[in-house]
């Protein structure tokens, strides 16, 4: 096996973005993930990268002026929660997002300029519940729909492949793109029961000309390993072997883990290595290998280290051993 140049995205000032306490999406997650990989003497092996400030006119891309605007003021003016109760932030969030979304086009640069084969973006706030103009379920700048507007403007790459397999359906990027035919957005989530925000059923498919070019998958509360197996099967793979994506993008959310409080879904750690050496395979045979994994949600900071380990091992194209 011949091992991939693989990019760690980390910061610390990633930690800065505080959402007091009893909340779930906390500093210490990133501080879990760090500690997996480095237990697992796998920083020697990563391309480290530091984050970067977006420039603005990248956000603008996906969001509107008025919502970068009103982000800016909510935040700086000392309230504590935007748009919803779940959103709770503090003086740096803004900063802070600005971090995660300049952090990941910095990695994107590294990656198409063959610095790096692929990478894990650990960022926070998390993106795929964000709206064009709404702030949602702990998310405020989607990180990964920049990243897809960023890749085909400035990098002038056609086709980019969306798969989001965090257990909560990514309402606000299927909602950017679902018009357009030149992104292909694919997410396996929980769905009914109390699974948030209640989007993502079978029948979205897109619209207009972007007709056919997302897909979801709902999962059943108590569903898992082989459940998983057989839904990317039937419907992940084939649909991407048919768009021929030229980048791969991953909401990676390990919030489906059995032993995570935020859903009701039952995969074990080893589902989540299937998961990701499968879409490891699919970027060697549509994007030449590119592959960036950009962190959603995956709140069990006992399961993280490993779950972090092993999602880095396989960017690596090293075995995981269960």
């Amino acid at each position: 096996m011949t091992m991939k140049k693989t990019g760690f995205l980390f910061d610390q000032r990633y930690l800065l973005h505080d959402t007091g306490p009893y909340h779930p999406e906390v500093p210490e997650r990133l501080q879990a993930i760090y500690q997996g990989i480095e237990d697992g003497g796998l920083i020697p092996k990563l391309r480290m990268i530091g984050a970067a400030r977006a420039d603005l006119k990248w956000v603008e891309t996906v969001h509107s002026v008025d919502y970068i605007r009103r982000f800016e003021e909510v935040c700086f003016s000392g309230q504590r929660t935007m748009d919803s109760p779940d959103n709770r932030m503090c003086t740096e969030t803004f900063e802070t997002a600005l971090l995660a979304v300049g952090g990941v086009l910095k990695t994107i640069d590294l990656v198409m300029q063959n610095e790096i084969d692929n990478a894990f973006c650990a960022v926070r706030p998390p993106g795929h519940h964000a709206e064009v103009s709404e702030a949602m379920g702990f998310c405020y700048f989607n990180n990964i729909a920049i990243a897809a507007r960023y890749l085909q403007q400035q990098w002038n790459i056609p086709k980019i492949g969306i798969i989001d397999f965090d257990v909560h359906h990514g309402n606000g990027t299927q909602h950017i793109f679902e018009k357009d035919p030149s992104v292909f957005y694919y997410s396996i989530h929980q769905h009914p029961s109390f699974a948030y925000p209640g989007t993502g059923r079978e029948f979205e498919k897109g619209s207009v000309d972007g007709y056919g070019f997302t897909k979801n998958t709902p999962v059943l509360p108590g569903q898992g390993d082989e459940d998983y197996r057989h839904y990317v099967n039937r419907d992940l793979i084939p649909a991407f072997d048919h768009f021929k994506p030229d980048m791969i993008l991953v909401s990676t959310g390990f919030d489906g883990h059995r032993d995570d409080d935020m859903s009701d879904v039952k995969l074990s750690t080893r589902a989540f290595s299937w998961i990701m050496e499968t879409i490891f395979q699919m970027a060697e045979d549509h994007s030449k290998g590119k592959l960036i994994s950009i962190l959603e949600g995956g709140y069990s900071l006992k399961r993280l280290p490993e779950l972090a380990r092993n999602h880095v091992q396989i960017l690596l194209n090293e075995q995981v051993h269960p």
